[in-house]
């Protein structure tokens, strides 16, 4: 799994640990976190390894996978977690920061085409890729977030076609797409706390927790999603309808 020091990643490493699994985690500077997740994972039995790898940069994506296969033997499931959030400015603001934005682009998208790509090869028949994308893939309500939205629609329409491409091979290739969770990432975009505002636009009238996006996840990695692919999964309380 790419991106599991902290937040959604981590809570995903416990998640699939306690269900047996063996778990190879990235991360790009937060060794002791990282450390730390490792340390918690063993505890419950299972193998489970930290490697240090950048995801903005798509030549790191082979060794990572590389490394995967000689400390574990093989790969069964790969979750493309790690991602980065530049929102707050429309496009049409004179300070838009297009640096970071391109960035964005990079992690979100290009990075995780990378990983995929790298991991295809090796992953077993069976086995399943499980893409963190976000509701405002498909759907954005509010401004400032245009560049971070697209990099998640990419990723759907991607999914979708790994989907197609794995499918003889009984791969499954879905994406979970989590609306306002409790994590660093946003933390920076909203402040402390969520609007009343934000969450006067969800049916269930507060944010998810990282439990439920790691269940959704352990769903689809486990024997009941077996029929399940191509398909972008909404953990978001009813926010896009």
């Amino acid at each position: 799994m790419t991106g599991g020091s902290r937040g959604l990643g981590a809570t995903l490493a416990q998640a699939l640990a306690e269900l047996g699994a063996d778990v190879a985690i990235s991360y790009v500077a937060s060794a002791e976190k990282a450390k730390a997740v490792v340390e918690k994972l063993e505890a419950q039995g299972v193998r489970a390894r930290a490697i240090q790898s950048d995801q903005a940069d798509s030549t790191a994506a082979k060794p990572l996978i590389d490394e995967v296969i000689a400390h574990f033997g093989k790969l069964d499931i790969l979750v493309n977690n790690a991602a980065i959030a530049v929102q707050g400015k429309t496009v049409d603001d004179p300070d838009l920061d297009t640096v970071n934005l391109d960035r964005q682009w990079q992690i979100n998208v290009m990075g995780a085409v990378a990983t995929t790509r790298a991991a295809a090869a090796v992953l077993s028949d069976g086995g399943r890729i499980i893409f963190i994308g976000s509701l405002l893939g498909g759907h954005v309500p509010f401004a400032g977030a245009a560049d971070y939205a697209g990099t998640k629609a990419a990723i759907v329409g991607y999914a979708k076609g790994v989907a197609r491409d794995l499918g003889p091979r009984n791969i499954t290739v879905n994406v979970v797409q989590p609306g306002i969770m409790p994590t660093d990432m946003a933390a920076q975009v909203l402040g402390d706390g969520v609007p009343e505002a934000i969450l006067d636009l969800h049916p269930i009238r507060r944010i998810a927790t990282l439990e439920e996006v790691a269940a959704t996840v352990c769903f689809l990695a486990g024997p009941n999603g077996a029929y399940i692919t191509g398909s972008a999964i909404d953990v978001a309380g009813g926010l896009s309808i």
